[in-house]
C-alpha cells in the first residue's frame, strides 16, 4: 500500500528513499504496465520543476510511447533520433541542459528546456528509457542522474 513519505535530508539521501518506496510499492506486482505506470506517478510526485515524466518501450527496433504523466507526448521515435534515441543507441544516460542545443531534439512539447534519459537495460540490451524533461535550463544535476540512475535499477528488478 502507497504511504506518503517525507522526503528530507541530502538530494542523494532523498533519492535513496524514493528507490526504497518504489521497492516497497512494486514488490510483489510482476505486470509491467502497472509497474511503469507507478513508477511515472511516483516521479510526477516527487520531483519538481518538471513537464513530463515518463517510458518508452523498444518495439521492433523503435521506442513506442509507453505509460506517462504530463502532456500528451510523440509516441514513436527511431533508434538514433532525438535525446531518447540516441540513449538508446549509445546505451548510456543523457542529460541535455539545453534542449535547443541537442541536434535533433524532438520537441514534444514546446515548454520543455531541459531534458535526462536513462536507458532501461537488462543483460546488457536496452528494454526502453525513462525520459524526463523540464521547463527550466539545465535542470538535472548529477546527484539527480546518480539517483535516477539508481531508481532504474531498482526499477529493473520489478520489470
Amino acid at each position: 500500500m502507497f504511504t506518503q513519505i517525507n522526503y528530507e535530508g541530502s538530494i542523494a539521501d532523498q533519492y535513496l528513499t524514493l528507490s526504497k518506496q518504489l521497492d516497497a510499492l512494486l514488490t510483489g506486482e510482476k505486470d509491467q504496465i502497472a509497474n511503469l505506470s507507478n513508477a511515472s506517478a511516483l516521479l510526477h510526485q516527487f520531483l519538481t520543476n518538471i513537464n513530463w515524466v515518463g517510458f518508452y518501450l523498444l518495439q521492433e527496433n523503435e521506442l513506442v510511447l509507453g505509460p506517462f504523466q504530463g502532456l500528451p507526448a510523440c509516441v514513436r521515435i527511431p533508434i538514433g533520433r532525438g535525446v531518447c534515441g540516441t540513449a538508446v543507441a549509445t546505451k548510456e544516460t543523457i542529460v541535455v541542459k539545453d534542449v535547443h542545443e541537442f541536434p535533433g531534439h524532438i520537441a514534444c512539447d514546446a515548454a520543455s528546456q531541459s531534458e535526462i534519459v536513462i536507458p532501461l537495460m537488462k543483460q546488457g540490451e536496452v528494454m526502453g528509457v525513462l525520459d524526463i524533461d523540464s521547463p527550466t535550463v539545465n535542470r538535472f544535476s548529477k546527484e539527480d542522474q546518480a539517483g535516477l540512475e539508481h531508481f532504474v535499477q531498482t526499477l529493473l528488478l520489478h520489470i
